[in-house]
């Protein structure tokens, strides 16, 4: 079979349900769906959620009879209700963007009250304009500040955001969504900057840079001057896939990213009450006390700076993650007590993700909650769950019936663009071969793409639509408007996989549908996901999270084996 070998049982996945909210200590509420929605305060050892739905088993029926009310908020909301400046709101509005979405309707005022954000809602949910309005927000407020005549008028820059992505791609999409919020004179309201792939550190100083942890960490750490000069400028911090950067990969740079911001927030606050220069001006409402290390102006220098020794010490000491247990992991968190001093916060940190597994200490978010204890969550109420919005279909194939079904479910697709996911480059080829011979054109999307094949390749299918074979690397962030039907020709191989695909369709309050083709290795895994489907749980309810699904697989066959060899045994 031309796609078994890249069929692969659902490995073991960690994804763990989001905290439980509690329901007493309720703080604020207001109408954003036809329902119940809440601020929720817990201790200060919890973490702090904003629930943004009302009702987290709405039946395929009852959306059916609320339209899109799954999706926006009350009508009852507005931009402008929300908090944003008529500039912004009336740019939401020219774009396309009427009415915000139920996430957008409590992560903007979370954003805007200065605290820590995490945004964990489901793909589709409209969570890029829900951190880039209120940042918008605040930087022209700040930017643009009036004349004695009381006109508008460009000021050298003091303040700028800074948004993380994992890949280029994601990146060039931030950039795109910015420069669609235009003024009243037809140009974007901020100057944005992309600093990744071929694009290096921009001559002039944008409101907003988008870069990868690697880009910018190459961009700045050789060079002192544009390192601080940077740092200094940043208040807005967004982390965008959140959970894939403070995993893999990525996590060294991340966390070494974050140590540098928060020590020049240090820098900042000593500065300001320190002998050395004017006092600088912090803004109160969103300080944030921490209780850490007594140090004095000795690591000043003689103009007020911090020295390397000092900075380059503290960002190695804190490099490591914190593990706490049982009093062990002493060592590793001396680094993290070295700044041991009651300081003020200058900067905003702002994670979102579409999947963020919460417990232990080694997931995403065991790692917000230990790091950003402060901080207000945000969770929409089909995170790591089928949108009832979503209609999924589930075909069992085998070595001889792959190939048709396929073919089929290609050719029973009432949408202008599917998109068709396989596991492996080998397969994308594989499977766009045997569309292609079935007379099917199709668009063909992986790795072994340039950037620019890849960017080039996405702007035909956005625009032509078609039949789009890929590889997971288009699950993640890539936004497709009007994509009707995904096709799994392989299964997913993790359960965030399988969320990310899922979610490219039935998105921005619309509908969908989604044919998962199956083998016999799959289906027990396949059984284990559409029970949680059914019961409305969390997809993550379907994995092991110890050893692995394939673990709980191999020990049902060997119950199995006994089961028979009894029968064998009595019959005898």
């Amino acid at each position: 079979m031309i796609l078994s070998r890249s069929v692969s049982v659902l490995h073991s996945c960690r994804i763990s349900s989001a905290p439980k909210l509690i329901s007493h200590k309720l703080k604020v509420s207001f109408p954003l769906a036809y329902g119940s929605s809440a601020l929720i305060s817990l201790n200060r050892s919890e973490v702090k959620w904003v629930r943004v739905f009302a009702s987290a088993t709405e039946t395929e029926t009852e959306v059916e009879r609320k339209g899109n009310d799954t999706f926006f908020a009350d009508q009852a909301v507005s931009w402008k209700s929300l908090g944003l400046s008529d500039k912004v709101s009336v740019a939401l509005r020219d774009s396309g963007f009427g009415r915000p979405s139920l996430t957008q309707a409590v992560c903007i005022p979370s954003i805007l009250s200065g605290k820590d954000v995490v945004v964990a809602a489901e793909t589709g949910s409209g969570k890029t304009h829900g951190y880039l309005a209120p940042i918008i927000h605040q930087l022209t407020n700040t930017n643009t500040p009036l004349d004695s005549e009381g006109e508008e008028r460009r000021v050298p820059l003091k303040t700028i955001s800074l948004v993380l992505c994992p890949n280029v791609m994601l990146c060039e999409q931030v950039v795109r969504m910015v420069n669609g919020l235009l003024g009243e004179d037809g140009h974007p309201l901020l100057r944005v900057e992309a600093v990744c792939g071929s694009q290096g550190w921009p001559d002039k100083q944008p409101d907003i840079i988008v870069s990868t942890p690697a880009a910018l960490l190459n961009n700045i750490e050789p060079k002192r001057n544009r390192r601080v000069e940077f740092l200094r400028s940043v208040k807005y911090v967004v982390f965008d896939e959140a959970d894939m950067l403070l995993c893999g990969s990525f996590q060294n740079q991340i966390i070494r990213l974050i140590n540098m911001l928060r020590f020049d927030e240090k820098q900042v606050s000593r500065l300001a009450t320190s002998k050395f220069g004017k006092p600088l001006e912090i803004d109160a409402e969103s300080s944030a006390q921490f209780d850490l290390e007594n140090e004095d102006d000795a690591d000043f220098e003689e103009d007020g700076s911090i020295s390397d020794e000092e900075e380059e010490e503290y960002l190695e000491d804190t490099t490591q993650i914190p593990t706490v247990e049982n009093g062990a992991g002493a060592d590793i968190r001396k680094g993290w007590r070295r700044v041991r001093k009651i300081y003020t916060r200058s900067k905003q940190y702002i994670f979102i993700a579409a999947t963020l597994p919460v417990n232990g200490k080694k997931t995403a978010g065991g790692l917000l909650k230990h790091m950003f204890q402060d901080a207000v969550w945000v969770s929409g109420n089909f995170l790591h769950r089928n949108s009832p919005r979503l209609k999924q279909k589930w075909v069992e194939v085998t070595v001889d019936t792959q190939v048709d079904a396929l073919i089929e479910a290609v050719n029973n697709s009432s949408t202008d663009r599917t998109m068709v996911f396989a596991n492996t480059v080998e397969a994308v080829e594989a499977v766009a071969d045997i569309l292609e011979k079935a007379s099917i054109q199709c668009y063909r999307y992986h790795k072994n793409h340039t950037l620019e094949e890849r960017a080039n390749i996405l702007a035909d299918f956005r625009e032509n639509g078609g039949v789009f074979v890929c590889t997971d690397a288009a699950a993640r962030g890539v936004d497709v408007p009007n994509v009707s039907h995904v096709i799994q020709a392989d299964f997913s191989s993790s359960a965030v996989d399988f969320l990310h695909r899922i979610g490219r369709t039935a998105r921005a309050g619309q509908y969908g549908t989604v044919t998962s083709l199956y083998t016999e290795a799959n289906r027990d895994l396949v059984e284990a996901i559409r029970e949680a489907v059914k019961t409305g749980q969390p997809v993550e309810t379907a994995f092991s999270r110890k050893r692995g699904f394939r673990n709980k697989l191999k020990k049902r066959a060997f119950l199995k084996a006994g089961e028979a060899k009894e029968s064998q045994a009595v019959r005898a």
